[in-house]
């Protein structure tokens, strides 16, 4: 698939760390409870942490208390791409950044108490946080 940002494995490499790396380019996921962003509850924006695409705001975060930070809507509905992943002996929805490709979790249609109905479950290490101007 064609992505605006589109780099080589030794390009993602030397621009992340290797856990970004592992997550980001390689569908990996970080240990639950452990991001960074779980706690984060300042106003301001999500980005793609390999391309700083804007992905998700936190009026859309909520507290899901499953170990990672959870929204119930992407910023804009071409912001991520929704594919299916069956790994794990599982069929998933998989969640990409539009932008460049990137792993950022996956979304869930279980969160009856939001306005959507579903949990974007993303990983700390996929996004970076600009708090919105005081």
């Amino acid at each position: 698939m064609g992505y605006q940002i589109d780099k080589s494995d030794e390009q993602w490499r030397l621009e992340l760390e290797p856990q970004e790396f592992a997550v980001l380019r390689r569908a990996g996921t970080e240990r639950a409870w452990t991001g960074e962003l779980l706690d984060e509850h300042r106003a301001g924006v999500y980005r793609c942490r390999a391309c700083s695409a804007e992905l998700f705001r936190s009026d859309a975060k909520f507290d899901s208390h499953c170990g990672w930070p959870s929204f119930f809507t992407p910023l804009a509905g071409d912001a991520v791409i929704e594919r299916t992943d069956t790994s794990l002996g599982m069929t998933r929805t998989e969640v990409v950044c539009a932008r460049c490709g990137s792993h950022l979790g996956h979304v869930f249609d279980d969160a009856p108490s939001t306005p959507t109905g579903q949990r974007y479950c993303m990983n700390s290490v996929s996004l970076t946080f600009e708090p919105a101007e005081a």
